[in-house]
């Protein structure tokens, strides 16, 4: 069995140095002690990861560190850039490497993987941690008491306890001094062979306990960081009698070893020391000297008459393997002797191997999901086998302990990837619990075994399969609907949602046949009509449920027996219209298509409203929807209801539709402050305030939505009532927040009560609405006089919003030059209405021009354009005569003919007096407003656009019902309205705004090409007549300029 474990650790060890090129090591040096986030280097540059083009990754290049469960990080690996930085847990090298004191073997180590899989290696990144001078240095105790002879000779040194310091290096220990020094001693420092630095007392006089016997001095001891650090403690020397000779160890320095499993009471060592003295000044006493760690005085005992060191408490070499004990003898005198004893603790196989699991794929539930498509040598888990034993007995090998399709694969010499060997089949092995298992080369070997969970997570590998490739049934005709037919089944090999099989019918099947999604059974949703269509063959797909569907597919073939009936069927099951909130009562929602393959009374359809006849009306003919209520979109936003069709067989068939109707916002809501509440209150600003604070806010609220809603705040008055002088820009207000904000620095001149006259807009289209709040400041150091501010709120409440308090007091020269320029303005205003009554005049001598087109009872469209838009264009300045300029609005009114065949239409065209002539010259009388583009998807949309709306309104009417409804065009369900001027000639749009003009060609057109060209054009012309394009029926319109 020992040979076999060999074995395998040597192929364990081979391989290892075969695949060594994977893994990467990597040293930084860092100090301690960093402040956080502080780069530290780039690992993709400093390993020189040149990704290769020609490589196709499965996922971008990340760097992942791999910690141990519980480890706290003391570094940072960004995933994609490999930077490293310090985390908010600072190194602390005393900490981190305690008991070590030579600075370069304090080491901290991470492992990280470079994934993905295709590129993947494991770096073994090693940080130098650098000593700062964070430590004092310190003496074991505050007060020193040292005893000297009386006989001492000049230049005798005595040890002093040395201080403790930490820090290692230069930041350790350099300089003892004496502070408060005396003439009779002296300092001097001995420094070992493992750089330790003693501290010894010189005797400089001869000294009589007689006369002093005791002297005190403070000893100072410094380390060598920049900036050094400090301590002091007092040193007492008492002067004692003659003692001659002290007690002299045979060995001074002496090294053994003992095993780390010692008993307690094992012998460690046995010193030995002798004096030259006689009687009581010859006894000898065995101690430990304070300058030994209180770790290894608990672990070792000395016999004080003897001088044997036995073991005190159980060793652990694995935790300190050596000890140094100091042992001191003395006779009585205050000089001791000083022996050196190294204990080296040996090991024996006293340590499990411990295995560290560290997961490179996320654990869920302490499980590793992986996928039955995982690629091989995909890692999951980086495992550290470590054995706290030295030499073999800290030799680890590490397998697992059965045939599983994943291996390890050492990357370093404690440490094995678990990647996976072979494909994965979730149907054959579902999951699998690996255990891994470290063993040591002890006699008895330890070992020890972790177990890693794997679940297997199932891929869409499998299809559906029917049983068998075709199905045939016959069905007779005039059927129930939702008759079943069959059910169709397939199974999947896979499970899951991957073996969730859903049954759709394929493109080729025709309307009417349904398939439960989930239990397949096939359904016939309407009356089959065998004149129409005797046979039906179409597919029937099972798609899996996977995140990439498999499917196949299955023919039905379906023989329809003889009968007879047929039912009303709607275009759409469900409808959607969206109209503006300002829609007029009874005006044109939309239009829901009806169609019946029957003939005679089985094709009459009646359509009615079941819940909502209050709120809407529907055209039992032509289903034209038209609302008998005004629309308030803050009070109800949508509302549905359903349609139902009923033809005249008997018994009489009937179908149902939803209809929604959405409501869309129209700018009818003015913005309201809530802050502040009232124009009477104020706010103290006092004269301190810097440039820059905010005093005040104001907030207001628009009960719109959307861009109608969104609000912009702005100073349009600013004046301080209290001097009755405007103010120098003092103040300033965020248009978005509302705060208002100390521009400059008050001065004297400022001081009193401005008021502020802010108004808030909305952004609504096409008109903003506004509201205006007033906003009193006192600028002042104190309110100490309130009926004062009082009267001058009164004040400014009496003050026009337009000007200050006085400037309404007009002079008599002033009054003067108004009534000048008054009497200028009228006279040109007379001059200039003479000119255009005369322009008028001659107008209406012009013979009028009518156009007779016949209609057609096919054609048809509804247009849900709505009353009193206009367009809004930029305005550029031109020159024009100044009878232009008391020009507002152009109307054009059509007048009914007197042909009742003719329904009447009202068209009005406003034109601003600030329309351009190219704008206004591009429009032909024959053009039809549409409200949509045919293939518009959604009325809403256009609503909401930003875009200017057109001048040009056509108020929509009911549209002339067909003969047969069958004919009527079908219309889309997101209000994309076909506008056509009849049945053979149809409209389109091709402007993106829903209120755009749009050319049309119309049968008949014009007699005389009448093209709006300028104002004074249309002034001065005689006006033209023209037909607009209607519902189908060609009807002949008078319009007039009224000026």
């Amino acid at each position: 069995m020992n040979l076999a474990i060999q074995v395998h650790v040597l192929v364990a060890l081979l391989t290892c140095l075969v695949l060594l090129c994977k893994a990467q090591e990597r040293d930084y040096i860092v100090k301690e002690e960093q402040q956080e986030n502080v780069r530290i280097g780039n690992l993709r540059k400093d390993l020189d990861l040149n990704l290769d083009p020609n490589i196709r990754l499965s996922s971008p290049l990340q760097f992942k560190p791999v910690y141990k469960t519980g480890d706290v990080p003391l570094v940072r690996v960004e995933a994609n850039t490999g930077e490293i930085f310090t985390t908010n847990h600072r190194i602390d090298r005393e900490k981190l490497c305690s008991g070590i004191f030579t600075e370069k073997r304090c080491y901290y180590e991470i492992e990280v993987a470079v994934l993905p899989d295709e590129i993947f290696r494991l770096v073994k990144i090693r940080f130098l941690i650098e000593d700062v001078n964070d430590n004092a240095p310190l003496f074991q105790s505050t007060v020193i008491n040292i005893s000297i002879p009386e006989n001492t000779a000049i230049n005798t040194r005595y040890p002093v306890p040395s201080a403790f310091d930490p820090d290692v290096g230069i930041n350790g220990i350099q300089h003892y001094e004496l502070v408060k020094s005396v003439s009779e001693f002296g300092l001097d420092i001995i420094e070992t062979p493992e750089g330790d630095k003693w501290p010894q007392l010189i005797v400089q006089q001869n000294l009589d306990r007689e006369q002093k016997d005791t002297f005190v001095m403070k000893i100072k001891v410094e380390d060598g960081g920049n900036p050094p650090k400090s301590s002091t403690a007092i040193l007492q020397v008492t002067i004692s009698d003659v003692n001659d000779n002290r007690p002299i160890f045979r060995d001074s320095e002496l090294e053994v070893s003992v095993p780390e499993n010692a008993p307690m009471g094992t012998s460690v060592a046995q010193l030995h020391a002798t004096d030259a003295d006689l009687g009581s000044n010859a006894q000898v006493h065995f101690s430990f000297s304070n300058q030994i760690s209180s770790s290894t005085k608990r672990h070792f005992a000395i016999n004080s008459s003897t001088g044997l060191i036995t073991v005190k408490q159980p060793l652990d070499r694995e935790v300190t393997p050596v000890h140094k004990l100091i042992v001191l003898a003395s006779d009585g005198s205050s000089t001791p002797s000083r022996a050196t004893v190294i204990v080296n603790v040996t090991d024996v196989n006293d340590n499990v191997p411990s295995i560290d699991t560290r997961y490179i794929i996320n654990l869920v539930n302490g499980t590793v999901l992986l996928s039955e498509n995982a690629p091989l040598n995909t890692k999951i888990a980086l495992i550290t086998v470590t054995d706290k034993d030295a030499d073999l007995y800290g030799k680890v090998a590490c397998y697992t302990d059965h045939d599983v399709p994943f291996r390890l694969k050492p990357v370093f010499n404690d440490q094995f990837l678990l990647e996976t060997a072979a494909p994965l089949d979730y149907e054959t092995t579902r999951e699998y619990a690996i255990k891994i298992v470290a063993s040591d080369r002890g006699t008895p070997p330890l070992n020890t075994s972790a177990m890693v969970l794997i679940k297997i997570k199932d891929e869409n590998d499998n299809a559906p399969i029917f049983p068998q490739p075709e199905f045939q049934l016959s069905i007779p005709e005039n059927n129930d609907p939702l008759m079943q037919l069959i059910k169709i089944s397939a199974t999947d090999a896979d499970s899951g949602h991957n073996a969730e099989i859903i049954y759709t019918l394929g493109p080729d099947a025709p309307d009417g046949f349904n398939i439960d999604r989930r239990s397949g059974i096939l359904s016939v949703g309407k009356r089959l009509d065998r004149e129409k269509q005797e046979r039906y063959s179409f597919t029937v797909i099972a798609r899996d449920n996977g995140s990439a569907p498999l499917q196949s597919n299955v023919t039905v073939r379906l023989i329809v027996q003889d009968l007879n009936d047929n039912s009303p069927a709607f275009t759409h099951p469900e409808y959607n219209f969206y109209v503006p909130e300002n829609l007029p009562l009874y005006g044109t929602v939309g239009l829901i298509t009806v169609t019946d393959t029957d003939a005679g009374d089985n094709a009459v359809i009646t359509l009615s409203i079941l819940n909502g006849k209050d709120n809407f009306i529907i055209d039992p003919q032509t289903g034209v929807i038209k609302p008998n209520i005004t629309f308030d979109r803050e009070q109800q936003s949508s509302y549905t209801f359903m349609v139902k069709a009923v033809d005249g067989g008997q018994p009489p068939s009937s179908s149902y539709a939803k209809v929604t109707i959405n409501v869309v916002d129209v700018n009818d809501n003015r913005p309201v402050f809530v802050i502040p509440s009232s124009n009477y209150s104020y706010d103290l600003v006092r004269t301190t305030t810097s440039p820059g604070s905010v005093v005040t806010r104001v907030f207001a609220i628009d009960n719109d939505t959307g861009m109608n809603a969104e609000l912009q705040y702005s100073i349009i008055s600013n004046i301080i009532i209290t001097s009755r002088v405007s103010p120098r820009g003092l103040f300033s207000i965020d248009k978005t927040t509302g705060n208002i904000t100390l521009q400059e620095k008050i001065v004297l001149a400022d001081q009193g009560l401005h008021r502020l006259v802010v108004k808030v807009k909305d952004l609504g289209q096409p008109e903003s609405l506004h509201a205006i709040a007033l906003v009193h400041l006192f600028v002042n150091d104190t309110v100490s006089n309130s009926t004062f501010i009082q009267e001058q709120l009164r004040k400014s409440m009496e003050t026009p919003l337009d000007r200050n308090i006085g400037d309404n007091e007009i002079t008599p020269q002033a009054n003067g030059y108004v009534i000048v320029v008054i009497a200028i303005i009228a006279g040109t205003m007379t001059v200039i209405l003479v000119i255009f009554v005369t322009a008028l005049v001659r107008c209406r001598q012009t013979p009028r021009h009518k156009v007779v087109q016949k209609g057609k009872q096919s054609g048809e469209w509804v247009s849900p354009n709505q009353e009193n838009r206009q367009i809004k264009k930029k305005k550029k300045r031109k020159k024009r005569s100044p009878k232009s300029l008391l020009l507002n609005f152009v109307t054009i009114d059509e007048s009914k003919p007197e042909d009742p065949t003719h329904e009447h239409v009202n068209g009005t065209l406003d034109l601003p007096v600030e329309l351009e002539e190219q704008t206004m010259g591009k429009y032909n009388w024959a053009t039809t407003p549409t409200t949509f583009k045919p293939d518009s998807p959604d009325l809403a949309k256009h609503y909401k656009s930003a875009s200017p709306q057109p001048t040009f309104q056509i108020k929509p009417e009911t549209p002339v019902a067909p003969k047969k409804h069958h004919v009527i065009q079908e219309l889309p369900l997101d209000n994309t309205f076909v506008v056509g001027c009849d049945s053979l000639s149809k409209c389109s749009s091709t402007s993106s705004d829903p209120y755009s003009v749009s050319e049309c060609g119309c049968q008949g057109g014009f007699k005389a090409a009448g093209q709006i060209a300028t104002r004074q054009e249309m002034a001065l012309k005689p006006p033209h007549y023209g037909t607009l394009c209607g519902t189908g029926t060609a009807r002949s319109h008078r319009i007039k300029i009224n000026l």
